[in-house]
């Protein structure tokens, strides 16, 4: 019974290891880019292994009397035991709300994503030390050094712990912890004005603000924003900032940003979601509804697309003519009274509130009409065309 509890710990060890690596990927922003390719493959990997670990949870329940009675004297591995088991089940719930969050209400995802981050994070350091101290070659030689009585200070669990592993886990993890910390409690700088200060861009003139944009309606978005490029963040300028409607229409059209800053623009309020689980709500958008944009050319009657393209030169999307018809569906050029940052897309966006973010286009620079579907960036390496948030279909 020993050997096979072992076998099974070992078993959820290589699972939990392979989902830190793999959250770790999937995480970090810079990666996003290099890693697109293999993004959904290693997304799909880390939770058919997470629902894996429930399996060895429940395998090991049989055991657990047995494991129980073995550690039952000793204080230290059962709360080593429940600390785990804690974990454990804290990332198997959490992990299974986001993969099915369209079915959930967005307090119970954000809930989830913000728990399955922080045990993340608590986890790492937690279950590294606990592989460490149990691992063959630790208690050799911990033995040694104990029976030769030449350390310094006893080479106890406590004390590796204390001058080992916070030595690596500061060196090694304190960067990506510290840049997590800051995308989750704040959203680039404490205010959007101070985002936007260290936007690249530089264009004139500012466009004024609506009255309802300035104050904003929505009250000030709810949320934090996390900012994911595959690029590296382009900078615009009046020079070389251009905005087309071409393709399958009878006139193109060329806009200057003095041209497109004077065209009449709407307000409106709406919450913007992540695919991978984060929102954030209320936010006050200022632009130009698409259908009211796509009047200035004639559509051709092959038309049925609309392709979308950003100014980083890689990243398109698409919309069909019905879904770009949507009262919602807006180029937006301020959000919440303020140009938007380039960080945020600006300093114009695609925004489709009622489909996944990645439909809304960053750094919009150009409009083709065409008569297929296009797969866009995030399209031809796993996701879904039609990415509606919930249920909603078309």
């Amino acid at each position: 019974m020993w050997n096979r509890l072992k076998r099974l710990h070992h078993l959820n060890g290589c699972a939990t290891l392979f989902l830190f690596i793999s959250g770790i990927l999937l995480f970090i922003p810079s990666l996003r880019g290099p890693l697109a390719s293999y993004r959904v493959m290693l997304k799909d990997a880390h939770i058919w292994i997470g629902f894996a670990t429930v399996v060895f949870l429940l395998l090991y329940f049989r055991y657990f009397a047995f494991h129980y009675k073995v550690i039952k004297k000793q204080q230290g591995k059962k709360r080593n035991l429940a600390m785990v088991i804690g974990l454990i089940i804290g990332w198997i719930i959490s992990g299974t709300a986001l993969t099915f969050q369209r079915s959930l209400s967005e307090d119970l995802v954000q809930a989830s994503l913000i728990v399955h981050d922080v045990f993340t994070w608590i986890g790492l350091p937690v279950i590294l030390f606990h592989s460490v101290t149990r691992s063959v070659w630790f208690r050799k030689r911990s033995d040694q050094l104990q029976e030769k009585k030449k350390e310094l200070y006893t080479f106890s669990r406590r004390g590796f712990f204390k001058y080992g592993i916070v030595t690596l886990l500061a060196i090694f993890l304190g960067p990506s912890i510290y840049k997590w910390l800051k995308q989750v409690m704040d959203d680039g700088g404490s205010t959007l004005e101070q985002v936007a200060l260290n936007s690249t861009n530089e264009l004139t003139p500012l466009p004024i603000p609506a009255t309802q944009s300035s104050p904003p309606i929505g009250g000030g978005y709810e949320g934090k924003f996390r900012v994911y490029t595959v690029t590296e963040t382009p900078v615009f300028t009046n020079e070389n900032w251009n905005f087309t409607i071409d393709g399958l229409v009878d006139e193109p059209v060329s806009l200057s940003w003095e041209e497109f800053a004077k065209l009449k623009r709407t307000v409106q309020v709406s919450d913007f979601h992540c695919v991978i689980g984060w929102s954030v709500l209320h936010v006050t958008y200022e632009g130009i509804l698409l259908k009211d944009l796509m009047k200035k050319v004639k559509l051709k009657e092959n038309a049925s697309h609309l392709k979308f393209y950003s100014g980083d030169g890689v990243y398109t999307d698409s919309l069909s003519l019905e879904q770009a018809a949507l009262d919602d569906v807006m180029v937006a050029v301020l959000m919440d009274g303020e140009l938007i940052p380039s960080d945020y897309g600006g300093p114009v966006r695609l925004i489709v509130p009622k489909m996944y973010a990645y439909k809304s286009v960053k750094w919009l620079i150009g409009i083709e009409a065409i008569d297929h579907v296009h797969e866009g960036y995030w399209q031809v390496r796993g996701y879904d065309t039609d990415a509606w948030v919930g249920s909603e279909t078309t």
